[in-house]
């Protein structure tokens, strides 16, 4: 009852054929190497290129400066925040001991 239950090979049905016989050929080597084509041109790119002016480049400049400031401005906003969130849970513990002592004094 628990012995392991090994499964036997299913024997093959149909038709059963024998493996192909393979003829070996004979190999011809050439004297000389076929001549080789030369190598075609790279093509041209198919976009242009991009020409930077200088109104261009001022507004590149412009736009980066701008992303730069928000994300900072954000950073610090989100460090202030942290900054504030801590100074008034240490105040918040400050005041609950403060009052946890002065209940166990007057008793």
């Amino acid at each position: 009852m628990l012995r392991p239950k090994i499964p036997t090979m299913p024997l093959p049905t149909g038709v059963v054929t024998p493996p192909a016989v393979v003829e070996p050929t004979a190999i011809q080597t050439a004297q000389f190497p076929a001549p080789v084509a030369p190598m075609p041109a790279p093509a041209a790119p198919a976009r242009p290129t991009v020409q930077i002016t200088p109104g261009t480049a001022l507004a590149v400049i412009g736009a980066g400066t701008a992303v730069v400031l928000v994300v900072g401005t954000v950073l610090v906003s989100i460090l202030l925040a942290t900054a504030v969130t801590a100074a008034s849970v240490a105040v918040c513990a400050v005041v609950v001991r403060s009052l946890m002592a002065s209940s166990t004094r007057r008793r």
